[in-house]
């Protein structure tokens, strides 16, 4: 064998290795953030540390008991394709035609919704509905799906409230984190009048985004050639690619005016995603920085701001 066909094979060789390594990397980063199953790569992220006072909230805090003390009724919803999804219904104390439906973030479920579900139940007379989002809590579905599949659930939730209260239903959309993206979303889609308006907390602007954010930071590995095989694979095994779920397209379509709050401090989504969302956004919109907020945490460091700042909303926007 002549030396440049030896170094032809050798390159040739050297290459197909790369190509089975970077697929098993992308077959690893799937079953690690997006495939349904235990996830513990998230511990003792120091990105995810929160103040001693939100975590005894979110922990400890009342709104658990409250939670617990509510008759919620279990509504059933199948998806578009094909999975059985759950949600929770708490009916107003008082006749209302106000609902606010709500996301929860990465690793969630339904009632942890209620820390900010107990402010629109108890202070402003809302019914509350909080969804099992797929490949969480008692919905199906085998993996996370980010926001983007979730935004048609979404939609067929939305439809459902509306046969349940009616046609003079006034809808408001509330989402932390990857429900924040959610309902962002969600926002793009052809959603019907009742529709009033979202509130995203700590949204992040596209998957893509805050992969090639995570890579680096978490791994320190390159967006290129990982991301877009993870991509690959999870388009594969999911059905969808991480540029295509972006929050950041959706909102360019909106009619629906949206409030975003984001902590200054948030360095596992950082503050200029939501800042980026917000310049994107076409409709009425309003930003509300909480100075010193890690990642989730607004609603416990500015409880008074944030309460404040969302009642103004809401008051703008619905009748």
């Amino acid at each position: 064998m002549s030396k440049k066909k030896l170094w032809i094979s050798v390159i040739g060789g050297l290459i197909i290795i790369a190509i089975i390594i970077n697929f098993a990397i992308g077959y690893y980063l799937y079953d690690l953030a997006i495939a349904r199953n235990v996830k513990d790569f998230l511990s003792g992220n120091k990105d995810l540390e929160v103040s001693a006072e939100a975590m005894d909230v979110f922990t400890a805090g009342d709104w658990r008991d409250w939670v617990r003390s509510q008759d919620f009724a279990v509504w059933e919803l199948e998806s578009f394709d094909g999975l059985t999804l759950k949600g929770y219904f708490l009916e107003a104390k008082k006749p209302t035609n106000k609902v606010v439906i709500f996301a929860h973030g990465y690793l969630g479920r339904a009632s942890d919704m209620g820390l900010f579900g107990q402010h629109y139940y108890e202070e402003l007379g809302y019914h509350m509905f909080t969804p099992d989002l797929r490949g969480h809590g008692k919905s199906e579905g085998d993996y996370i799906g980010f926001g983007w599949h979730d935004r048609l659930d979404m939609v067929a939730w939305i439809d459902r409230v509306i046969a349940e209260l009616g046609e003079e239903t006034e809808i408001i959309l509330h989402g932390v984190s990857m429900g924040g993206a959610t309902v962002l979303m969600t926002s793009g889609e052809n959603l019907p009048e009742n529709v009033k308006g979202i509130v995203a907390d700590s949204p992040y602007s596209s998957v893509h985004d805050l992969f090639s954010y995570q890579l680096e930071r978490m791994f320190h590995l390159p967006e290129f050639p990982i991301l877009p095989t993870t991509a690959l694979v999870t388009k594969l095994k999911a059905g969808y690619t991480f540029k295509e779920a972006s929050a950041l397209e959706q909102v360019k379509k909106t009619e629906v005016p949206i409030l975003y709050i984001h902590g200054s401090k948030d360095t596992f989504v950082p503050t200029p995603m939501t800042e980026k969302l917000y310049d994107a956004t076409n409709s009425e919109k309003e930003l509300f920085i909480v100075e010193g907020a890690s990642h989730g945490e607004s609603i416990v460091l500015d409880k008074e701001g944030y309460l404040r700042t969302l009642y103004r909303f809401l008051e703008t926007y619905t009748n």
